[in-house]
């Protein structure tokens, strides 16, 4: 094997390891269940306003939907270890650099999603005990390299669409994918072209996903929970938060 075939198979190790994890303590998976939803629904109020556009609401949903939502890919990430050698061997290789990207990504996104609930106090998960787990990680280094990675991806479909070959030629994969055990992979490779050819360009919404990411993350790290005399004061911490969530300000100073 290559050396992409040999990454992607590496990251997706890691994945496997934290499910087993997970899988051994039924109130840690639980409470990565709980965290899952909230961060899901912590995006659709981050991106409100562009969920509800037409030039970039499909591209808003497919983030939401393919690398922020609950849904457990255990099965599918199984079926895609097995046939990683095939898919390097048979996909473009431009499309076998940004799968490796969505491997990494997802990742790194699992072993963080773990280390936050292993601070979590219960599966019930609030704006206070959301920024305390966020903070207690300690791995800022790791969140910047998400969003990274997050932005990478976007821009890769962006780059993707603009080459007609590889769209027609990932048509034509649709058969082989199929026979591989590739059809999951095939369904969200083309779902993210089709989105982001029909944006007619992405660099505006790429811009508002690396800005307002990262603007999230010093904010939540820059928070303080004891004393919001010094750092960033409670109200901009739940104002980055979903606002359906109650009024935790008073905790938060507790």
């Amino acid at each position: 094997m290559g050396a992409t075939a040999d990454t992607i198979l590496a990251t997706l190790r890691i994945v496997d390891g934290e499910r087993h994890r997970r899988g051994s303590d039924t109130a840690l998976a639980s409470k990565v269940a709980g965290l899952k939803a909230f961060q899901q629904q912590r995006f659709s109020h981050t991106y409100a306003d562009l969920l509800h556009t037409a030039r970039y609401g499909a591209a808003a949903r497919f983030f939401l939907d393919e690398l922020y939502g609950p849904e457990d890919f255990s099965r599918r990430d199984t079926q895609f270890a097995r046939v990683v050698p095939s898919m390097v061997r048979l996909f473009p290789r431009e499309i076998v650099e940004t799968v490796a990207t969505l491997a990494e990504l997802h990742a790194l996104s699992e072993t963080l999603d773990t280390a936050m609930a292993t601070h979590l106090d219960g599966t019930r998960i609030d704006a206070v005990a959301y920024v305390r787990a966020w903070q207690a990680t300690a791995r800022e280094a790791d969140r910047a390299h998400q969003i990274s990675l997050t932005v990478n991806v976007a821009r890769q479909l962006d780059r993707l669409t603009g080459n007609p070959l590889l769209r027609n030629s990932l048509r034509l994969m649709r058969g082989p994918a199929r026979a591989a055990g590739l059809a999951e992979l095939q369904r969200f490779l083309e779902a993210g072209f089709d989105t982001f050819r029909a944006m007619k360009g992405a660099d505006e919404f790429v811009e508002i996903v690396q800005f307002r990411e990262r603007t999230f993350a010093s904010t939540l790290f820059g928070a303080n929970t004891v004393d919001t005399s010094a750092g960033v004061a409670a109200r901009d911490v739940l104002a980055c938060l979903p606002s359906d969530v109650t009024d935790n300000s008073r905790a938060l100073r507790a």
